[in-house]
């Protein structure tokens, strides 16, 4: 496995730098902005996998912290996690300016990017990608937080279990179904976290591999 690079880069100015983490595979011509869930941080199990399925088929990954999680404490004013995503991206692209840039994320942080990418665009950043896109509070089905991706102007991907308790899929269809430039994979039996039913599971490959899959074939619809 490629060597993790840490940094820290300014994530806004009233609230300092955060700490990241670079994974470069060989021969990579993408890298991922990937920003982790609202009580998770960037070293959660769930990035650390997401981040080396991705390295084993040759897509980079620069994973980030809040300044929330950085610190500890309450969640962030909107203004700051929107400003830290966009912070993000730069700071990716100014490590490893020769790779092509997405961005998105686990949950809120996939939510706080498209948030980010529709109020003006991302620098660098050709499509978003969504691992759980959290479409309303858990028994709470709405579709009001996706309201905004009618201003993101980059293709968009939306890697989403069938158990999501975040994303019923009645709801979660039509709002991707909306968009000519969004992609919706359902990973079978899975539910938020990413765990699965092993029992009717239809499928063996491992659902950090499937998504890795995916993604892959969804860049190469990009360049």
């Amino acid at each position: 496995m490629t060597e993790e690079v840490e940094s820290r880069f300014l994530a806004h100015p009233d609230k300092g730098e955060v700490s990241s983490l670079l994974l470069v595979p060989k021969g990579a011509k993408w890298l991922l902005v990937l920003g982790h869930g609202a009580s998770t941080d960037m070293r959660h199990k769930n990035l650390q996998m997401i981040a080396e399925s991705l390295a084993a088929v040759g897509i980079a990954t620069f994973r980030y912290n809040h300044p929330y999680m950085e610190r500890g404490g309450g969640r962030d004013a909107r203004v700051v996690t929107l400003a830290t995503v966009r912070a993000a991206c730069e700071a990716a692209h100014q490590s490893a300016p020769k790779l092509q840039l997405l961005a998105g994320g686990h949950s809120f942080s996939g939510r706080m990017t498209s948030g980010a990418a529709a109020a003006a665009p991302l620098p660098h950043v050709q499509g978003i990608v969504f691992f759980s896109f959290p479409l309303h509070p858990a028994g709470k089905p709405a579709i009001e937080r996706a309201e905004h991706l009618d201003d993101v102007t980059v293709p968009m991907l939306f890697l989403s279990g069938t158990r999501d308790a975040l994303a019923e899929l009645e709801l979660l269809e039509p709002v991707v179904q909306k968009y000519d430039e969004a992609t919706l994979h359902l990973i079978d039996t899975a539910d938020h976290g990413f765990k699965t039913l092993k029992r009717t599971r239809q499928s063996a490959e491992d659902v950090y591999a499937e998504m890795a899959r995916i993604l892959v074939d969804w860049t190469t619809r990009l360049a």
